[in-house]
This record gives C-alpha cells, structure tokens and sequence, in this order.
C-alpha cells in the first residue's frame, strides 16, 4: 500500500487489477476549515493584489495608445509610431511571455516563492516606470520585451504556488479570486487613465508618461512587502501553529504539490512533455487566450469605436469588466462546488462566442447592442479560465510535473494565443466595427467550448476504466 500511494504521489497512472475510488470531497471537519480560513486571509488577498498590479502595469499602453489622442498628446504621436509598430511591441511582449514562463516556475520551486515573486515585481514596476521615458518606437519595443521576461512567471507561478497549499477542488475559486483582480485591474485602469488623463503637461510631462510612472511605483514599493510577507510553504510557515502545519500537509498527502520535494528533473520533464492528454490542454488554452489578450489591450479603442471620445473612451471600459468580474467568481466557485469544471468552462465559452458573434454582425452604428455584446463576451472569456487552469492542475499528480505543466500551458498555449489577439483587431476597421476581431474571438472561444466537452468525455472513459479494472486498492480519479 505505501508503495502504491508513492506511486500516485510520483505522477504514475497506472491501471491497478484492485481499484477504489479516492476521493477529496468528503466532509471537511472544523479544523481544516479554520485552516483554511486562516491561508486565505494570508494568501489570496496578497496574490490578488500582486497580480492587479501586474496586470495594470501590462495592459495600460491600451489606455496611453489613446489617451489625449485629440490632441497629439498621445503615446503613438509623441514616439512616432505607427499602428503598425504598435502591435509589433504588443507582439514582441508576448513573445518574451512564452519564453520565460517555464524557466520561471522552476526558478519559483528552486528558490523560494516570496523571494523570487517579489524580485519579479520589482523588475516589471521598474521597466513600468521606464516606459514613461520613452521616445521612438525601438525604445518602446525593449522595454516591452524586457516587461514580458520579468511578468512572464507570475501568473503560471501563482497557480503552482496555489498547488502548495490548497487541494483540487479548492483551487479553482482561489484562481479566479487572483485572476478576477485583472478584471478589476481592467475596470480601475480606465478610472485610473480617466483621472491621470487630465495631468497631461503637468510638470512638462504628457499624461500617458504620468500614468506609466505613476502606476509603476506601487509595484515596485508592494515587493518589499511580499519578500517578507507571502508564505512560502505550509511545512515551514511559522504564523501556523505545529498543528495546523501538520494538518495542511496531511491533508494535502495525495493530492498536493509539496514544498520538500524535489526540483524538476529530466525524468519528470519528460513524462509530462508525452502525455498526450495535456496538449488538449493547451489547444484548449490557446483558445481562449486570444479573447483574453485582444480584450485586455484593445477594450480602450473597442470603446472609442462605439462612439466615445479620449477620456470618455476610458471610463467606458469599466463596465466589461466589472460584469466580467462578478460571473468569474460565481462560474468558478459553482465549477468547484460541482465537480464540473469542463462544462462550467464550455458553457462560459459558448456565452462569449455569441457575444463576438452578434457584435460582428451588428451594424457598425448600433453603438448601445454592441456595447452590450462586449459586456456579454467579456464576462463569458473571463470566465473561462479559472476552471480550465483549475481542472489542469486537479489532474496532474506530482509535485514537478504541475509546475512545468502550467507552465507549459500558459507558455505553449497562452501566449500564442496571446499574439494571435495582438493582431485580430485592425485599426483600419475601426469604422466597420472591428468584424475580423470579433470573427476570430467568436470562432475560437466555439473551439474552446468543443475542446472541453472532448476532455470531460476523455476523463470519464478514463475513470470508468480504472473502475471496472477491479476492487481493493486506493486510486485517484481524474476530475471533471
């Protein structure tokens, strides 16, 4: 038996000739609810803040691109770019993104997370701030890159680290409490651009370098706060007493990612890169990442081609995600209570694709039906990605393996997906309403909804198989 249970924890699926079901969602006692009341006050607030600050730092060239545009204040006309070139350094970001994002989970497990998260955001709230000294288009292009090396690992960081203390079906809900704070992000970014819009010329400087400035130092200041206080690992947390650090690992034995296991090897690398099941992952997450990313840069100017002007244009980029922000949490807390990660992830995509959908054929001038669609398509991307990020990890077994794994999945599948959306909105279409954004949004959020049902039905021939192999022995199922 203890031979079989290293063989879960080590990531091996075998078919055992005498199987029982294991599983994680029996009656959770009063102690490790108090415990786990206790990790969330110390760890998801202080994730969700870092992560706000990170998505503000990367998505606020949306609001400089035309911010006091009217005027010739803007980012474009002041570094003499064209829309071309813009996208190019929206590209070039992404490209960085994909590259360091395994690198940096294993850096993450190798070091430790506080100290290697806060050396990450102090480097991205740093280059953050260089953008507001930038004058032609090459200078905007490396910042760029260099922003996405240093941002790259924390998002795919942040979901391992929750591996650490959290179980399966806890862990969705925390995503999306971390990745709902972009949405947040996304609506106080437009109050934010609203209000630093009117510092334009102030102390001779245009607003659009006053918002990179200004939006850049919390990052850098809020790193010395989380070099001392996020936890690292339940085993060694001091502000837990001797039993709750025994019950926070003893209740993650099966299924959890452990802070003294060993950093990733080659073995481990290997295993994960040929089970196949993982790369219907990873399409899966490149279809919903292109939404992700196009909405993140281009809400600004989706709202200004609805007929808002400059600063108007920014407060009007609220809304989407305020929306987006409440039916995030509740589709990922229901997708947790339910075992039904998939089908959550499917029906959300289905929401936003017809979102796309109606907004591509509406006419260019129905300005109040298409503002209504980008609400609609918002909400139903957003949504998405918690459960899917959620289900990937509840079925990866071994501590190395989940790390690279989202890694991986971000990197492979995110942030192709990322660049993809960089390009889907043509600024020559502004007038005809963007239809080839819209188009390709709706097109692939329809694949992501096909992708999951495709899974859900893979993971439960996979289940029924190990159950009708026989009975006795202990097994960990997939999960839905």
């Amino acid at each position: 038996m203890a031979e079989r249970k290293s063989d879960i924890e080590s990531g091996k699926e075998e078919v055992s000739t005498n199987v029982v079901q294991y599983e994680s969602t029996g009656p959770i006692t009063e102690a490790e609810k108090a415990l786990r009341w206790k990790q969330d006050k110390r760890i998801v607030p202080l994730s969700a803040g870092i992560y706000f600050l990170c998505y503000l730092d990367r998505s606020n060239i949306g609001n400089a691109k035309i911010m006091n545009s009217t005027t010739g204040d803007d980012l474009l006309t002041q570094t003499g770019m064209t829309n071309y070139q813009y996208t190019i350094s929206l590209m070039i970001f992404l490209v960085a993104y994909g590259l360091f994002e395994v690198p940096s989970n294993i850096l993450l497990k190798r070091l430790r997370p506080s100290r290697w998260i806060a050396f990450l955001m102090f480097s991205w709230g740093a280059l953050t701030m260089g953008l507001g000294g930038v004058h032609s288009y090459a200078s905007v292009t490396v910042v760029r890159f260099l922003l996405g090396v240093f941002e790259a690992g924390l998002f795919p960081g942040l979901v391992y680290y929750l591996t650490f203390w959290y179980k399966t079906e806890e862990r969705s809900i925390r995503v999306a409490f971390i990745l709902a704070s972009a949405t947040l992000a996304g609506a106080f970014g437009g109050a934010i651009a609203y209000g630093i819009g009117h510092m334009n010329q102030v102390g001779g400087l245009s607003a659009w370098r006053w918002l990179f400035i200004l939006e850049g130092i919390p990052s850098c200041l809020s790193a010395f706060l989380v070099w001392f206080l996020l936890p690292d690992y339940p085993e060694n947390a001091k502000w837990l007493t001797i039993q709750e650090r025994d019950l926070a690992v003893q209740r993650l034995h099966v299924e959890g990612s452990k802070g003294h296991h060993k950093a990733m090897t080659w073995a481990d690398a290997k295993t994960t890169l040929i089970d196949w099941r993982l790369w219907g992952h990873y399409v899966v997450y490149f279809g919903i990442s292109a939404p992700f990313s196009s909405l993140s840069l281009f809400t600004p100017s989706l709202t200004a081609g609805l007929g808002y002007k400059d600063l108007s244009a920014q407060l009007m980029t609220i809304p989407p995600y305020a929306v987006a922000y409440v039916v995030q949490v509740l589709t990922s807390w229901s997708a947790d209570h339910f075992n039904a990660r998939g089908l959550h992830s499917a029906a959300l995509a289905t929401v936003g694709a017809i979102g796309f959908l109606v907004s591509a054929v509406l006419p260019a001038d129905a300005y109040a039906s298409r503002y209504g669609c980008l609400i609609v398509a918002a909400s139903g991307a957003f949504a998405c990605i918690p459960p899917l990020l959620g289900w990937l990890s509840s079925n990866i077994f071994s501590t190395a393996s989940v790390g690279l794994a989202i890694a991986l999945n971000i990197g492979l599948g995110g942030a192709p997906g990322q660049i993809v959306g960089v390009w889907i909105y043509k600024s020559d279409e502004a007038e005809v309403g963007y239809p080839t954004g819209h188009w390709t949004n709706a097109a692939l959020l329809f694949m992501v909804a096909v992708g999951c049902v495709m899974l859900r039905v893979y993971y439960a021939r996979r289940n029924r198989k190990m159950l009708d192999a026989g009975s006795g022995e202990e097994v960990r199922l997939f999960k839905y």
